[in-house]
């Protein structure tokens, strides 16, 4: 017997065990609509991906610095400028791959085994499971319909332990929802008021609706609000690049050197030729085509809400961004796992089953147990998405 480390015994990533299902089910039946998980089904923009042959043919794409190429970092400081207003060094820019790469860098710069570090529930589930992974004691802050899923300052304020770092995500997966711009202030304040590191998920930004006047705004980053966040950004969701593993982070001073040689050891580097080719991701011309994938999933979320009390959900968190609805299934189900792969076992529909975003806890409210809520993705094929929901319709009518 090899040993075997703690770390390695950390709870599963759902989500990923459904696409490993489902890639099953495909093999066997080809059958599968895959409404599990968050990745766009349309490519990178062109531009992007003529960056990526003009790359490859004339390149060596060997290694590059840890925190990226410099014209990158540069592109991602020039972008907060024109689309949020926020005039942003670009030496405190890294580069990591994906934005899995930056949560882990920072989590382990930032925070010691046994530090204490806040998360939303319902949540990202590997924002938990890392830090769990990692020596970290994670506390869950229990956010309901009230606050729309999200936390408050209150609800920061009745933790038993002041937290050294809180994680907070605008759009949120998987509920979608948005934090109120005052919110987010009075969050910003009070993280510095209390030496909490506050680390802004923002990879949904782009990915964002109408609200009741009809504005969209592409969202609100912390660093309009305070330089010690750390901001975490992704070339996955709005840039649709989620294969080619590209993220940043905005890093204060003090964090740089240290998610510097943390990446240098972990990752050495991120994708070179993903590198290359993301500058253009900021281009006019792939702009406008990524609005129309937005538009897409604006579609297929009018679509989703329309056919949802179909399945007899009539109680889902408000989508303002992201492409997910968190949809109480309670009377479908007390077993959110189960009820899924008997789904995809039945129906070939791949969807995701809520305790991987709300662990159940006895002493939770039951409206925020995950075995009560599934999440439903809406960002593929509209037609795909409209027979899944018949197939869910057809199986439970049986």
């Amino acid at each position: 017997m090899h040993p075997v480390s703690q770390r390695g015994q950390v709870e599963p990533f759902h989500v990923m065990e459904v696409i490993k299902a489902a890639a099953l089910r495909q093999a066997t039946h080809g059958d599968v609509i895959n409404l599990c998980v968050g990745q766009p089904s349309t490519p990178a923009p062109r531009p992007v991906l003529r960056a990526a042959r003009e790359a490859i043919d004339a390149q060596v794409l060997g290694y590059t610095e840890a925190l990226g190429v410099w014209p990158l970092r540069v592109a991602i400081a020039d972008h907060y400028l024109h689309t949020y207003g926020v005039e942003v060094d670009p030496r405190q820019v890294a580069v990591t791959t994906g934005s899995s790469g930056a949560f882990t860098a920072l989590f382990l710069a930032a925070f010691d085994f046994g530090d204490v570090v806040a998360v939303a529930r319902p949540g990202y589930a590997a924002y938990r499971n890392t830090l769990v992974a990692l020596g970290c004691d994670v506390v869950e802050i229990d956010c309901g319909p009230a606050t729309r899923y999200q936390p408050t300052v209150e609800l920061l304020e009745a933790l038993p332990r002041r937290p050294r770092g809180l994680v907070i995500a605008s759009p949120a997966n998987p509920t979608g929802t948005v934090l109120d711009p005052a919110e987010l202030q009075a969050i910003s304040k009070w993280c510095a008021d209390n030496d909490c590191l506050l680390i802004s998920d923002e990879i949904y930004h782009g990915v964002t609706y109408a609200d009741d006047s009809g504005e969209r705004t592409f969202g609100r980053t912390a660093w309009e609000l305070s330089r010690d966040a750390a901001v975490v950004g992704s070339f996955s969701k709005y840039y649709s690049m989620t294969g080619w593993r590209l993220g940043w982070c905005l890093l204060p001073p003090d964090l740089l050197r240290p998610v510097e040689l943390l990446l240098g050891n972990l990752n050495l580097c991120p994708p070179a030729v993903s590198q290359a080719a993301a500058i253009a991701a900021f281009d006019a011309e792939s702009v406008a085509e990524l609005e129309t994938h937005v538009q897409r999933y604006a579609d297929n979320r009018a679509l989703l809400l329309h056919r949802l009390p179909d399945l007899g959900v009539h109680d889902f968190a408000p989508p303002d961004g992201a492409f997910y609805a968190w949809c109480d299934v309670r009377h479908l189900t007390h077993d959110s796992l189960g009820w899924c792969r008997e789904v995809l076992d039945a129906t070939g529909v791949a969807i995701t089953p809520g305790v991987d975003f709300a662990t159940s806890r006895p002493d939770a409210d039951p409206e925020l147990d995950g075995n009560h809520v599934v999440r439903i993705s809406f960002c593929g094929n509209g037609s795909q998405l409209d027979e899944g929901i018949d197939r869910l319709v057809a199986h439970l009518g049986r």
